[in-house]
């Protein structure tokens, strides 16, 4: 009964309009008192979820994401990107889904994938006689990409709530992300070959030869982060410092971008911890409400009937797929991983999926 009450009120409160990460602290807070439980045990709970090393990582990511933003690193990758495959039918939607498979291994945010990428290619696109449903349905298809290839913030919330390597949550996300922009540039093609969008000429030796030795600098920052990690140079919290001081250096040393300066730097500080307070609310109430659940027993429940439907292997992964189509329709990523992580553990478990796969998928 509990459990129902807690799991339709979060809805509910969601449905009239409440955010999802006071919702989640609501009908956690009255579940908590109805149960006679005490309030301080919740509290615990809310300041459990955020007392994770590891969590630092995700705003030091979103720095040099920032950076790379400000820093001109999206328009000299975007020139790349260009010299590439601009000259397919369809340029500018190919250029849009190869940035953001670059950009991914920058930031690992799809929201500092959409603002840099975005800001830079939308205007282009328009311009050059794309559709603006076109424009701005593969700009946010391929900046989901940004979750996928590493370094990737919800790759780093995974390996920490569910206990998983996240150096071989990082590797093993490379080629899914790759596959997933091949097949968003396979959609570009065809759309475009329909609706008569646009190429550019076919870029001279020389523009590509500049384009790649002005964009070099960025690309050795997955290198450095990726084989930092599976190497044990350090840590995914201290890759993510790694990579702000990279940013840092190529933009104020390197680029020389008079956007970047040290007098900059606490503002863009303060633009993050604003973009990340929400979140990590989310992920304070999350871990509170995840306990109640846990309390409830609800993942033995959820995991139990599951189990009884006897779906097989491949049955499980479309369950499991499904699952995550129907939740992420309207919650963030976040609070899937921390809710329901006990959940999609319990149902790998039942036809032995790897938890690096399962990461992966999730």
């Amino acid at each position: 009964m509990e459990l129902i009450l807690l799991i339709g009120g979060f809805f509910l409160l969601v449905i009239v309009g409440v955010p999802i990460a006071f919702a989640l602290g609501i009908s956690s807070l009255a579940v908590c008192v109805l149960m006679g439980l005490p309030i301080t045990t919740l509290i615990n709970q809310t300041f459990h979820g955020i007392n994770s090393f590891v969590l630092l990582a995700v705003p030091f990511f979103l720095i040099a994401g920032n950076l790379m933003n400000l820093g001109g690193v999206t328009d000299r990758l975007t020139r790349l990107s260009r010299c590439l495959v601009g000259h397919i039918r369809g340029g500018l939607g190919h250029v849009n889904v190869l940035v953001s498979m670059i950009f991914a291994g920058l930031s690992g945010s799809a929201a500092a994938d959409t603002a840099g990428v975005g800001a830079v290619l939308i205007p282009a696109m328009l311009k050059s006689g794309f559709d603006k449903p076109f424009t701005v349905a593969i700009t946010a298809a391929s900046s989901t990409i940004g979750v996928i290839i590493p370094p990737s913030i919800p790759m780093v919330l995974y390996g920490a709530f569910g206990e998983v390597s996240i150096g071989a949550l990082f590797l093993g996300g490379v080629i899914p992300g790759i596959l997933v922009g091949l097949s968003q540039m396979l959609v570009v093609g065809i759309l475009a070959g329909r609706r008569h969008y646009p190429a550019h000429p076919r870029a001279t030796l020389h523009e590509a030869a500049r384009s790649v030795w002005q964009a070099l600098p960025p690309l050795g920052m997955p290198v450095l982060i990726i084989g930092g990690i599976v190497g044990g140079v350090f840590t995914p919290t201290e890759a993510s410092v790694v990579a702000l001081v990279y940013g840092l250096i190529i933009t104020m040393f390197i680029y020389r971008e008079p956007e970047v300066s040290l007098r900059r730097l606490p503002h863009m500080l303060g633009e993050t911890v604003l973009f990340y307070s929400l979140p990590l609310i989310c992920v304070a109430t999350s871990g509170a409400f995840g306990w109640l659940i846990a309390y409830l027993n609800g993942p033995q429940l959820i995991v139990g009937f599951v189990e009884n439907l006897s779906l097989g292997y491949y049955g499980m992964y479309a369950f499991i797929v499904l699952m995550l189509l129907l939740l992420g329709t309207f919650l963030s990523p976040i609070v899937i991983i921390i809710v329901f992580l006990p959940v999609l553990q319990g149902l790998g478990d039942i036809v032995q999926i790897h938890p690096v796969h399962l990461g992966v998928i999730t």
